[in-house]
């Protein structure tokens, strides 16, 4: 596959290096020798999902670290290879063939490519799909399943199924990854370069939703990874925050809230945008990846289910598509240009500064495609580049899933040398651990390397929310009652979540769980005038909306920037009635004590915010009828 892998690169794309972003050092806590490799069984036994996320943290039912050592088994998306021996009429290459399932079950047992896997370390397994296998109706041909007569007969779909459901019983975490939308390798200039390349955003939701339903019961099935590499298509770029139909943020953002009201259980993962504007001299081209996440962070109806993803090939780079010559060569560095230092410098600034703790956007980063030419490959430029490239994701105890697993060989000679494990005609496997693979020594670095394991410590969590170009509701209480402002903009914290502060004139709000007592009963209210106010004039010749005692503000709603209502909701226990203000019209006015300030939150905009142990008890603003009432200040009293 490397010449794909090569080429779909050609026309992908990303941001030119921004400015440096806060490294994101090693976590500082203990870590454990390297395990053996464990069995099926075994594997089974060491971890009970649903996962979830604690700060930087993907962590297991129990609360104990679960890091994705994990790889790509393609071939459900769609290959233009395949590894069949009849000629495939799409491409018309003899000896290949395109099934549109897994890759070798034309070759050996389900059971026996398992074995490989846990062979090779991993307990994870990132499963791509296409839309179009969803309804593909057609039986796959018999030679695509010839080592595996079992699954004869059967859909696409329904041979996905077989090979989620013997992934699971065998103790592999399963990640299932929208890749393409029709059957393509990807990534080029094909119709599958967004979400809603090819198909509707409401399709490629639905279709999200039926997936996430189809396999609910099955809690090894881990993670819904919403969509692979999203670029420029011929005329327009992808964006982060823009509110347009090209948005990503705001497209990632409601799918992933519509399928946690499917399974609650499924972490929701999210790649950055991996290349926008056109690629040559003297136009804007990059790959910015996670960079715009620092300013603005997605926010889900479960804060524990949020994971981030970025991909890294050494032949791509910065502001590189990974083309040698003609349309979408730009003569950029690749991240192979690199020393080491600037190549951890760029890495963190695309992807890892997300796992500082403490911030609005904090969450695990999962590098869930990387990879390289193996066995005969002499790319000495790449294979420094692997080495760097693995030292930097053992160093910070990275995420990771390699590209791809499964390829097939003949006469010991590998087809696709990116493979880890290569299978020929008679079921033979050539693996990353048989001589001649260069990677073995990398791949054992990352496997058997010293991280963090054990219990991690519930974090305090910090959120945007973001009503820039409409509403964000994202309190599952309040599902059913989504227009609790009608005619404003409106947002709401996640349950268990409370408001930590506004800034002036953005619309931007942060939530937190900072302290935060346990909800109690009762009704959760709109106020909408001064009718609550019982602390004196706290803000003297401002307008005021405050919530009744006894309940904490969870949400606010604006017309145009101006205030318009404050949403409240009840309290487990009484508390304190008298507060401080907090006046930010002249600047910033947020706690001094560090990580808890979780970061710029509203760039550009004065931000005020609440202590750590305080809850919002009112919001003043002035001329809020004449629609210039921005807040100026926030009533703060004490949790307790």
């Amino acid at each position: 596959m490397i010449p794909l892998r090569k080429a779909r690169t050609a026309v992908l794309a990303v941001a030119a290096l921004l400015a440096a972003l806060v490294s994101a050092a090693p976590p500082a806590q203990a870590v454990t020798p390297p395990t053996p490799v464990l069995s099926g069984a075994q594997l089974a036994a060491s971890w009970t999902g649903p996962l979830s996320t604690r700060g930087r943290y993907v962590v297991d039912a129990n609360g104990d670290r679960f890091k994705l050592k994990a790889g790509n088994w393609a071939g459900a998306q769609g290959t233009w290879e395949g590894s069949g021996s009849t000629t495939d009429p799409a491409n018309n290459q003899a000896g290949q063939v395109s099934y549109d399932i897994p890759l070798g079950l034309d070759r050996a047992p389900l059971g026996e490519i398992l074995a490989g896997f846990h062979g090779l370390g991993l307990n994870a397994v990132r499963l791509p799909f296409a839309n179009a296998l969803i309804h593909d109706t057609s039986t796959v041909p018999d030679v695509a399943v010839t080592a595996n007569p079992q699954l004869k007969g059967r859909t696409p779909l329904q041979v996905y199924d077989a090979v989620v459901a013997a992934l699971t019983a065998d103790g592999f975490a399963v990640i299932l990854n929208n890749h393409t939308t029709s059957y393509r390798f990807c990534c080029g200039l094909d119709g599958n370069e967004r979400w809603n390349s090819g198909q509707s955003t409401q399709q490629w939701e639905d279709d999200w939703v039926f997936m996430a339903n189809r396999y609910a019961s099955n809690k090894r099935v881990v993670g819904a990874d919403l969509r692979n590499e999203v670029r420029r298509d011929t005329w327009d770029d992808p964006n982060w925050g823009l509110g347009d139909a090209h948005d990503e943020y705001a497209a990632f953002e409601e799918a992933g809230n519509r399928i946690l009201q499917a399974d609650p259980d499924l972490l929701v993962i999210m790649e950055g945008i991996n290349w926008y504007g056109i690629p040559a001299a003297g136009f804007s081209h990059g790959r910015p990846m996670l960079t715009p996440v620092a300013t603005l962070s997605n926010t889900l109806i479960r804060s524990d289910k949020l994971v981030y993803a970025a991909h890294f090939y050494a032949y791509t780079g910065p502001a590189n598509t990974g083309a040698g010559s003609g349309p979408g060569a730009t003569g950029d560095p690749r991240y192979e240009d690199f020393t080491p230092d600037q190549l951890a410098q760029v890495v963190d600034q695309e992807a890892l500064f997300v796992t500082q703790s403490g911030q609005h956007f904090t969450a695990p980063v999962w590098v869930s495609e990387f990879g390289a030419g193996g066995r005969g490959s002499t790319d000495a430029k790449e294979q420094a580049w692997f080495d760097r490239f693995t030292d930097i994701l053992a160093a910070n105890d990275t995420d990771f899933a390699v590209w791809p697993l499964v390829g097939w060989q003949n006469n010991g000679v590998p087809n696709d040398s990116w493979a880890l494990l290569s299978y020929d005609t008679a079921g033979r496997q050539l693996g990353l651990n048989d001589p001649g693979d260069w990677r073995a020594a990398d791949w054992h670095k990352l496997i058997d390397g010293p991280s963090y394991t054990g219990q991690v410590a519930p974090v305090t969590r910090w959120n945007m929310l973001d009503l820039d170009h409409g509403d964000q509701n994202v309190s599952a209480r309040m599902l059913a009652r989504p227009d609790w402002s009608p005619g404003n903009r409106k947002g709401d914290c996640p349950d268990g979540q409370r408001l930590a502060g506004l800034g002036r004139g953005s619309s931007r709000g942060l939530c937190t769980d900072a302290g935060q007592p346990a909800g109690g009963t009762g009704d959760w209210v709109t106020v909408t005038d001064q009718r609550y106010v019982t602390e004196g004039d706290w803000a003297s010749g401002y307008d005021k909306l405050q919530c009744p005692d006894n309940t904490v503000a969870v949400g606010y709603s604006v017309r145009s920037n101006a205030m318009s209502a404050l949403l409240c909701a009840p309290a487990a226990a009484a508390l304190p009635t008298t507060g401080r203000t907090v006046w930010f019209d002249h600047g910033d006015n947020r706690p001094a004590n560090g990580g808890s300030t979780a970061g710029d939150w509203a760039p550009g905009s004065y931000k005020g915010q609440c202590a750590d142990g305080e809850y919002v008890a009112g919001v003043a603003d002035t001329w809020r009828g004449l629609q210039y009432g921005v807040p100026d200040a926030l009533l703060c009293r004490p949790l307790s």
